[in-house]
């Protein structure tokens, strides 16, 4: 009998650990109503995943009130992509903060406005056509590359972390609502992060991935010094 006791103890735990295992799947329960971001404070009382929190007795409705997906943004002027993104995360709106939602409106000039190729660490995004007609796509890490054509009332998701990208291919301006869940999903531009970092990537080292020389990747890295 003395043999067969570490094993029972370790299928117990194999157990509790299975039991467990849902538990830490998401995200813990909120411990109060509404935390409402306090951006003049960083070193508040409360510390959670985002920001600290303001008195409640210093909260009021504006908190949880953003105007600004109502707006068309300007798509034209000085704009060499054609899309603008009007973003509704907890830095606009502080009574998102740990609610684990946020939104963003993307206007695009017709026929050629481009969303370019980015990716949100911290968040799933689900798209809404609102207007227009939209090519979209996302590439897995196995490098497959899921598009196709969504059309005014249609919806695609782009999973967490997953480079993806949008274009306008309509006569017509479009414009997509975007729901994530995370209250900041964050944005990494592809282009942006490649040549446009501070301080500057090794050129050979870009030269090497895109199989091309140096004197190119110094071309594009100029385009993006003024960013």
């Amino acid at each position: 009998m003395a043999g067969k006791f570490p094993t029972v103890l370790v299928a117990c735990f194999a157990v509790l650990l299975s039991l467990a295992a849902p538990l830490l799947a998401g995200d813990p329960d909120m411990l109060q109503d509404l935390c409402v971001a306090d951006f003049k404070s960083l070193e508040g009382p409360l510390r959670v995943n985002g920001f600290p929190c303001k008195p409640e007795a210093n909260v009021t409705a504006d908190d949880f009130f953003f105007p600004g997906l109502g707006k068309p943004a300007d798509v034209y002027s000085g704009n060499p992509m054609g899309s603008a993104v009007t973003a509704a995360t907890v830095e606009k709106l502080p009574g998102l903060n740990t609610l684990g939602v946020s939104m963003a409106r993307v206007d695009y000039a017709p026929w050629g406005g481009v969303n370019p190729p980015h990716s949100h660490p911290r968040a799933t995004e689900i798209l809404f056509v609102a207007e227009g007609l939209l090519e979209v796509g996302f590439v897995t890490a196995a490098n497959r590359l899921f598009t196709r054509t969504v059309p005014r009332g249609g919806v695609f998701v782009f999973p967490r972390g997953l480079v993806h990208f949008e274009r306008s291919v309509g006569e017509k301006p479009a414009v997509a609502i975007s729901a994530f869940n995370g209250q900041l999903p964050g944005t990494q531009t592809v282009a942006d992060a490649l040549f446009g970092a501070s301080p500057a990537g090794a050129t050979d080292v870009l030269a090497r991935a895109f199989q091309t020389d140096g004197g190119v990747v110094d071309n594009i890295k100029s385009k993006f010094q003024h960013k």
